[in-house]
């Protein structure tokens, strides 16, 4: 344990510090690039090792690349978790979503997981829908898809007849339909307990 949280603090460090950094990654929002070390981002996403890595697109020393959907924070967010391996409760509530959404396009496998494991921990009737949008949108949560289903079921009237799905229904008519196909299912095998 010792040794991880050794490993971590120096990953940390050179986050934090200008080390040996060799690559600007910008964020989509017009805000400051953040330098960063090309070996991390390759180490952690074959999809950034092939954006910095191919002959195409091989990336030199001082490139710049990209990353549009988002903001500073939110980069900043990322590369954090890149480094540490981990966030702080207040950092991933609030960049949970564009990380869950980086993660799955830049296939980041162990922050997927994260992602995940956080949605499942603080699924409610106030994030449900939003939970079970990102797990159709994103298909690396399919746990998060089946327990953020099950859990609106669970508690449909407390999440129907709200404003919020009224917004939702219209905006995911497809999954307005699972979730009405879903509920009768339900309703049925209740009755035949019954």
């Amino acid at each position: 344990m010792k040794e991880k949280l050794n490993y971590q603090s120096s990953c940390l460090d050179a986050f934090k510090g200008q080390v040996n950094r060799d690559i600007l990654v910008k964020p989509g929002n017009n805000s400051p690039a953040i330098t960063v070390h090309k070996s991390l981002l390759s180490a952690s996403s074959v999809i950034f090792k092939f954006m910095l890595d191919s002959d195409g697109c091989k990336a030199p020393p001082g490139h710049t690349i990209t990353l549009p959907e988002l903001s500073y924070l939110e980069l900043h967010a990322l590369l954090d978790f890149l480094y540490r391996g981990e966030l702080p409760k207040e950092k991933l509530d609030k960049h949970i979503h564009s990380l869950s959404v980086a993660a799955d396009k830049y296939e980041i496998k162990f922050l997927q997981k994260y992602c995940e494991h956080h949605m499942l921990a603080s699924l409610n009737t106030l994030n449900a829908l939003d939970l079970l949008e990102i797990s159709d949108t994103h298909k690396s949560y399919p746990h998060l898809r089946v327990a953020a289903m099950n859990f609106i079921i669970e508690n449909v009237e407390c999440i129907v007849f709200t404003p919020k799905y009224d917004a939702f229904a219209v905006k995911n008519p497809h999954l307005n339909l699972q979730i009405t196909k879903a509920s009768v299912a339900s309703n049925i095998k209740k009755k035949q307990r019954i």
